[in-house]
């Protein structure tokens, strides 16, 4: 057993552990390079462990020297970080999260990508008992003005963009609830902006309501949508608070953080 700089002994591997956090902590809190020092001051380890601890890291290329007597963090860990990056996976980081919210609303929850000028519906859970006449099948698709998801990428676009779609697509719609006006279309996008979610009010299926929110990369990019669909008279607003937050979950795994620039 070896001993901490008090004199407390603990566990050796928890101990270095900690100790490799701890300075991995004070690199990561500022961008230019540290001098052992003040890394010695901040984590309170004596000056002869932080030097051996953090030559043990530079050894891993965890932490680099670009300067005697100074250390920032190393290219290691940027290339891990990206190992874990191209290893996530949208469908995977939202199936549990997804399962849970169904068991809450028993209606079903949907998870959506964009591809071109539609949404491509690639997850969902439901059971019989929602009570839902039209359910959409994995990859199954719909035209983005027309849905509560597809109604969030087009909130992301600028103004221009939006209405080269209108005018790609002529906005046809298939209810008499679709918004097949640009100006209409413009409002609603205004206040998916303003509220940060989306609603479809049977401009897709007639009877058949939609909430959505979006969900968000590492870099703060609107990757999919996550839905609720219910029969027109039992979706309740009450669900959006746990919609988004469900959202802001799933983003958080894939390495969202609030205040990612987008």
């Amino acid at each position: 057993m070896r001993k901490t700089d008090s004199g407390i002994a603990v566990t050796p591997t928890v101990q270095v552990i900690e100790r490799m956090f701890a300075l991995m902590d004070v690199l990561a809190s500022r961008e230019e390079a540290i001098s052992l020092k003040e890394i010695s001051e901040k984590t309170g380890l004596h000056p002869s462990t932080t030097h051996r601890l953090l030559n043990d890291l530079a050894t891993g290329r965890f932490v680099d020297r670009p300067q005697p007597g100074s250390y920032r963090l190393g290219m290691r860990l940027l290339e891990l970080g990206n190992l874990v990056k191209s290893r996530l996976n949208v469908r995977d980081a939202a199936l549990v999260p997804m399962r849970e919210l169904h068991k809450l609303t028993q209606q079903p929850v949907n998870l959506s990508m964009r591809q071109g000028d539609e949404i491509v519906y690639i997850e969902r859970t439901y059971s019989e008992r929602s009570g839902m006449q039209v359910v959409r099948a994995i990859g199954g698709r719909a035209p983005l003005h027309l849905t509560s998801v597809g109604k969030l990428f087009l909130a992301a676009d600028d103004p221009q963009r939006v209405r080269a779609y209108a005018t790609r697509t002529g906005l046809s719609g298939h209810t008499k609830n679709s918004l097949t006006q640009l100006p209409a279309l413009e409002r609603e996008l205004s206040k998916v902006r303003q509220y940060g979610n989306a609603h479809d009010n049977e401009e897709l299926e007639l009877g058949v309501r939609c909430m959505a929110a979006g969900i968000y990369d590492d870099q703060g990019t609107l990757v999919a949508g996550l839905s609720i669909s219910a029969p027109a008279e039992r979706l309740e607003e009450e669900w959006l608070p746990k919609l988004q937050a469900t959202a802001r979950e799933i983003s958080t795994t894939l390495g969202y953080q609030p205040d990612s620039a987008r």
